[in-house]
């Protein structure tokens, strides 16, 4: 939970819990009088640290899926090529998935160490209008693990937001872990000061990757958090040669499609299954550029442009609210 001081215990219920500082777990922490007290429950104020910060980033886009292996920092990575191609615009990718950080490795960033400055950590640049960060650049190794329990994952994370120096920046996308736990509880509470345009939901066609993206759903509405839209990804194969269509991962249950529509959500696009991605990705090149014609390419700008215009709407309607 992102109410959890680094230093609790193992089963702290949270200081904003009506447990806090009562429960069997409290006993022995140094929190508990705190706690107890109820001054724990005031806001975090890395919230309004955060928020401060983040006025010079205009809109911030979160990448989420329940499920792992649907392809969130392949089309993270992507996602945030596309944006950059625009040589006006300035763009940043934050990896949030402390355990499993591929972000690195597919922007062809491995080996880069992240340096510290006068106004805070500097990102890693792809091109001089794409930064990155990501814990990545500062693990010894790429097969470092990092074995950490919540509370630290959300400093970490509490970290990226208030301590990187930014700059101005078009657009923020947040790369996710799978689920709905520590980091993306984390990351819409620290943010909620600044705003948060949308998430950008994952899937692939078959059921049981459906059956945790509605869970994600169903998160993103318990913490009105706006949703863009929905991505099937892997969906279907297109020969490169041929140019026949086979489905891989039947959509028993009617896919994204049917999901969208009995939900009542946008279906952003559906990206087919092209060997060429995963090859691009592991050289850490950009998929767009390396073969910018492949239907799945033309699948991705296409989605890329429906953000966009999201974004440009969400901008217009709240400076009129302004």
């Amino acid at each position: 939970m992102a109410d959890v001081p680094s230093d609790a215990p193992e089963h702290c219920p949270g200081t904003s819990s009506d447990q806090a500082g009562k429960s069997s777990a409290c006993q022995g922490c140094p929190n508990q009088n705190i706690c107890a007290s109820g001054a724990a429950k005031a806001p975090d104020p890395a919230i309004e640290e955060i928020r401060e910060k983040m006025t010079s980033v205009k809109h911030k886009i979160l990448v989420l899926s329940g499920k792992g292996g649907v392809g969130k920092s392949t089309f993270s990575a992507h996602l945030s090529h596309a944006l950059a191609s625009d040589d006006s615009k300035e763009v940043a990718l934050l990896d949030v998935d402390i355990c499993g950080p591929s972000i690195p490795k597919i922007m062809g960033l491995e080996g880069e160490q992240v340096h510290q400055s006068g106004s805070g950590w500097s990102p890693v640049y792809v091109e001089d209008n794409l930064a990155v960060m990501s814990i990545g650049f500062l693990l010894s190794s790429p097969d470092d693990a990092v074995i950490w329990r919540g509370p630290k994952k959300n400093g970490m994370i509490k970290q990226f937001l208030r301590d990187v120096d930014w700059g101005e920046v078009d657009y923020l996308i947040v790369d996710t872990p799978p689920g709905t736990s520590d980091e993306h509880l984390s990351i819409v509470q620290y943010l909620s000061g600044a705003g948060i345009d949308g998430a950008v939901i994952i899937t692939t066609p078959q059921e049981v990757s459906l059956q945790d993206v509605r869970k994600e759903i169903r998160f993103c509405k318990k913490v009105k958090l706006p949703i863009i839209g929905v991505i099937e990804n892997m969906s279907g194969f297109v020969c490169p040669k041929c140019k026949n269509t086979s489905q891989i991962f039947p959509p028993t249950t009617g896919g994204a499609q049917r999901m969208c529509e009995e939900l009542n959500l946008p279906l952003l696009g559906r990206v087919p299954l092209d060997p060429r991605i995963g090859k691009s990705c592991d050289e850490g090149k950009s998929f767009l550029t390396e073969v910018p014609d492949s239907p799945a390419a033309v699948a991705y700008q296409n989605i890329v442009q429906k953000i966009r215009d999201y974004c440009s709407s969400s901008h217009s309607t709240s400076n009129e609210l302004c």
